[in-house]
């Protein structure tokens, strides 16, 4: 007798949770409906994903699938039936088993009854009898089919859920797990992209109290509650932005979009990084929790909106930068300058466009008519670029008009110096969108100044020119 076999979803064929998916996908666009969520679920788990399953359009091609799985899958569909068997909700079901093909049928949530362990185990057990079915799945709640089962197929679970099965049925194969890495921790965090962050310096060096021990340490303090903040905000923008990010040629590697990071430990990271933000904020200042919130509040807004909506996503972006200089002045608390805040205004709205103009080209470069998930055309690419090089020619401008007013001979014994850095950020900002146009250009800006020999260069000839100065 040919005993078809029955493969969970959720974990097993994707490496992923399409609850999970789905939810984060609406609240993406409508993040009120959070509210909503805890109603449908007093009606059951099943109109939970009923009704959020409605509400989306789930691209299945795009999913974080197995590859192993779905290999050994196609390769049982050779010799006998193959059922997807899900708790997921039916109309999410359906495209992943369309879009992966073969199977005979599938058995799914359907918003009055929720398929899940003992659910499922009845429902496997009404269709084929006990020991007439073998089943492929991931999780504890999977005993309680496996109790049932001919064989069990144990995929990506610990050690520990594989000794469980076997002591239930007989366990035919497993699939190793890929480990949660310190790695994939650190770039799901974005370790990398604190080096913004250094700008809450920025205030403690334009008033020269590098050796002032307590200005250093608020500023240093400051540093800290700024990086698990945007860390915080970097993993809810990740998980709410699942579906665009797979379809980018670089940003589909991240950790939550490829699936090596498991969807549930998203969220709980976040929390806590924010909640470690902010409780260390408060040995800062009163006005630095005010500037944190305020950054917060934006960046968040950022994520859920703005950055879909033309223009006003790069210019939140330059807010974002000089919010950080903001908060420098607020840990050392003292006024923000007039003319460090004009400058980086201008400076960051140009970064902010080459990240645009950057994206667009690769996008133009796929043969793709719009950037994903921002409101963008390819035909913007001329505007942009025009915009983006003029708001940088500006912060040059506004560097030429500090430099010959009463506050630069306050602060600096030889402010003629300080000409020196006009033609050295002149050339930075052109050798900057210069790159960009060719199209060799990271699609984050900050990250390529970084990375950048000349970049780094420049920076230490300013950095001489500035102390000459002084």
């Amino acid at each position: 007798m040919i005993v078809p076999l029955c493969v969970d979803l959720d974990g097993t064929l994707i490496r992923s949770d399409l609850l999970v998916e789905s939810a984060l996908a609406l609240l993406a666009r409508k993040p009120l409906l959070l509210f909503a969520m805890p109603i449908w679920l007093l009606r059951g788990k099943a109109r939970l994903k009923r009704e959020i399953a409605r509400r989306v359009e789930l691209d299945a091609t795009t999913l974080p699938y197995n590859d192993d799985v779905i290999a050994w899958v196609r390769a049982e569909q050779q010799n006998r039936p193959v059922v997807l068997c899900t708790a997921s909700d039916a109309a999410l079901a359906g495209r992943v088993a369309a879009h992966v093909g073969g199977f005979e049928s599938t058995m799914s949530s359907d918003g009055a009854r929720n398929l899940s362990g003992a659910n499922k185990a009845r429902a496997l057990v009404e269709k084929y009898g006990e020991r007439g079915f073998d089943y492929a799945g991931n999780a504890a709640v999977d005993l309680h089919v496996w109790k049932y089962a001919r064989s069990a197929i144990v995929v990506e679970a610990s050690p520990r859920l594989s000794l469980a099965a076997s002591r239930v049925t007989r366990v035919e194969r497993t699939f190793a797990a890929p480990k949660a890495t310190l790695r994939q921790w650190v770039k799901a965090l974005r370790v990398h992209q604190w080096i913004k962050n250094v700008l809450v310096f920025l205030p403690l060096l334009a008033a020269h109290r590098m050796l002032d021990v307590d200005a250093v340490a608020s500023t240093l303090l400051a540093f800290l509650c700024f990086n698990l903040c945007a860390s915080s905000v970097y993993l809810t923008n990740d998980l709410l932005d699942l579906a665009a990010d797979r379809q980018h040629p670089r940003k589909r590697h991240r950790p939550f979009a490829a699936g090596t990071l498991p969807l549930t430990a998203g969220p709980i990271a976040a929390i806590a990084l924010l909640v470690g933000s902010f409780a260390l904020a408060w040995l800062v200042s009163p006005a630095f929790i005010a500037v944190l919130l305020g950054y917060y509040l934006l960046t968040s807004a950022y994520s859920l909106k703005f950055k879909r909506i033309m223009m006003l996503d790069v210019v939140v972006l330059s807010l974002l930068y000089t919010t950080r200089i903001l908060a420098g002045a607020a840990a050392l608390d003292t006024p923000p300058s007039f003319w460090l805040l004009a400058f980086s205004m201008f400076i960051f709205l140009s970064l902010a466009m080459v990240k645009r103009y950057t994206e667009l080209l690769a996008a133009q470069k796929g043969g793709k008519v719009k950037a994903s998930g921002r409101g963008y055309d390819v035909e913007d690419i001329p505007l942009i670029q025009s915009l983006g090089g003029s708001s940088g020619y500006l912060a040059v401008l506004v560097l030429a008009l500090y430099i010959n007013s009463t506050a630069s001979e306050s602060l600096y014994r030889h402010p003629q110096y300080l000409w020196l850095l006009c033609p050295l950020l002149l050339y930075w900002i052109s050798r900057t969108w210069a790159i960009a146009h060719r199209g060799i250009m990271h699609d984050d800006p900050v990250v390529f100044a970084v990375k950048d020999n000349v970049s780094r260069v420049l920076l230490g000839l300013a950095a001489v020119i500035a102390l000459l100065a002084i």
